[in-house]
Formats: structure tokens, sequence, C-alpha cells
């Protein structure tokens, strides 16, 4: 299979209106907020989005989320054996297999925790002197992905509103005892710019398979990431991607480094942007959906 042929950076424009497009677990679930009150999105919370929407492009995924699961594996181990049983005991086709059959194992790498019978895995971790009860062992197998995220943050400082809500009500008896969480907080970002720089390194997607196709399919969704994205804390239409901007070099390390490109776009409060053009890097500016 031919992989990726050249460096490709890309960045994804947003606003956010009345929505918590990231909470934080650790603070409430608060919108993410860093010291100098710019918003954040984790690049987590990103690689998500991502990966909802290439399963919405019918493409199979390997991460995936209880309320987004299309297969009756309850944990990513379970998938891993139920999907590549036969290829359990060789690591090398593990791995091989792994990438040709989910694209985010491909474009953001994994680590695969399973158990192993047999192998050479095994022999040589008896052979190390490691542990092993019974007739499994524990296997770890990890690579790095082609694709990376960066977080996202607000151009500026971000207001976060916080309100009352009742969490829950009474299901007993007369309804006159309330349970502890009966009432709890809600926040919300009331209006912010946000945007954030992701690169493809073909020299990584060699190992993981990622191909231009691949690369085709990320861009295909990224200006829809916030599609069939609703919740509570992020109300249909809070949530808008405004534009992608996609630079594709003409070779594999890339005519400028990705630094220097990222630095050629300045993003206003306001949602407008500016762009400096560097010499024989191709541009495109593709509006969000």
């Amino acid at each position: 299979m031919e992989t990726l042929k050249n460096k490709i950076d890309f960045a994804v424009i947003f606003s956010v209106k009345g929505a918590n497009p990231n909470g934080d677990p650790l603070n409430g679930n608060r919108p993410r907020v860093n010291y100098e009150g710019m918003g954040e999105l984790s690049d987590v919370c990103l690689k998500r989005k991502i990966r909802n929407r290439l399963m919405e492009k019918g493409l199979a995924i390997f991460v995936q989320s209880d309320d987004n699961r299309v297969d009756e594996y309850r944990s990513l181990r379970n998938r891993a054996e139920g999907e590549l049983k036969e290829a359990m005991d060789n690591e090398k086709t593990f791995r091989a297999e792994a990438c040709k059959k989910w694209i985010d194992v491909r474009a953001f790498g994994q680590v695969f925790a399973y158990k192993a019978k047999t192998g050479s895995r095994v022999k040589k971790q008896k052979e190390e002197g490691e542990q092993n009860k019974g007739d499994n062992t524990s296997v770890s197998s990890g690579m790095r992905g082609p694709v990376s995220i960066h977080s996202a943050f607000s151009v500026a400082p971000v207001d976060v509103t916080s309100l009352q809500i009742t969490k829950s009500v009474s299901g007993e008896g007369d309804g006159a005892k309330k349970a502890s969480d009966t009432m709890g907080m809600k926040h919300r970002v009331d209006q912010g710019i946000y945007f954030f720089f992701g690169s493809m390194n073909p020299q990584l997607a060699e190992r993981t398979l990622f191909s231009d196709k691949d690369a085709e399919n990320i861009k295909q969704v990224l200006p829809k990431l916030f599609e069939n994205d609703a919740s509570s804390s992020r109300p249909e239409g809070s949530m808008r991607v405004s534009k992608v901007i996609w630079w594709e070099h003409n070779c594999k390390s890339g005519q400028y480094s990705s630094a220097r490109v990222h630095k050629t776009l300045s993003v206003n409060p306001d949602g407008t942007y500016s762009l400096d053009r560097l010499e024989g890097l191709r541009l495109e500016e593709i509006e969000g959906f």
C-alpha cells in the first residue's frame, strides 16, 4: 500500500457560543481555561470528534466511545482480541493488521494491551524472567501515528457563565425527600473564537500505512467537526467550524518547518484571519460546513 507522499499541515478555526466545548472533570466540569484566561480544548477531545466523524463516513475506528459504539465490544482489549484473534500471537503481524483495519490507528497510533498465549513475545518475556501466570501473558504493543493534533485555544480570554440547575428528581415516596445530588451546576462559554493546528508526517505514515486517501478523509471531516455532536452542554449550532486551512508540501520532509507554517496564520477575536504566503507551498482555504 502506498503511503502519504508529502508532508501536510492544517489549521481549523471555529466559534463557540453558549456552549461548554470541553469540560474539565477536575474542576467541576467547567470549560477548560488556562492561566491567561484563554479557553482550551484538549487534543484528546479533538481526536474524539475526528474519530466520530470518520465513523459516520463508514470507516472502521478502534477507539470508539460508548455512545457511538457500532459493535458488540465493550472494551479496547475485547475489540482487539475479537477482530484480530488470528494475529494475536505475533506482534509484528498484529501491528500490521491493526493498521490495515482501523484508520484511527493508522492516523494517531495506539498502545495495545492484550493477553497472548504463545509466540516469540511470550518466549522473550520468559527469558527475561517476567512473571507468567498460567497460560496467559500480558503483552503491550505501541506505535506512533503520523497525525499530530495540537490543543485548541481561544484567540482572546473567554467569559464562563455558571448557573444552578436541577440534576435529579425524587423517584420514591411522596417526593418530599430529595436525593443528595438534586442540585447541580452548568457552565458555558458565552462566546469565543478558537483555533488549532495539526500535521501529517510521511515518515511515520510509512510505519502505520497511513495513505493519501486517509489524509483526504480527515480533510473532508474537519469542516464538519461539530456536526452530530450536540448535547445538553453543546446545543445544536453552538459550535461551528468557520474555516479549515490546508497546507500541502511538495516533499516528505516539508519545504518549511511546521512551526514556520503555523506562524503564517493570524486569527482575530472576531473570527477573521490573515495568511502570509510561503513561496512554493500549496495553500487551500476550505469553508466550514
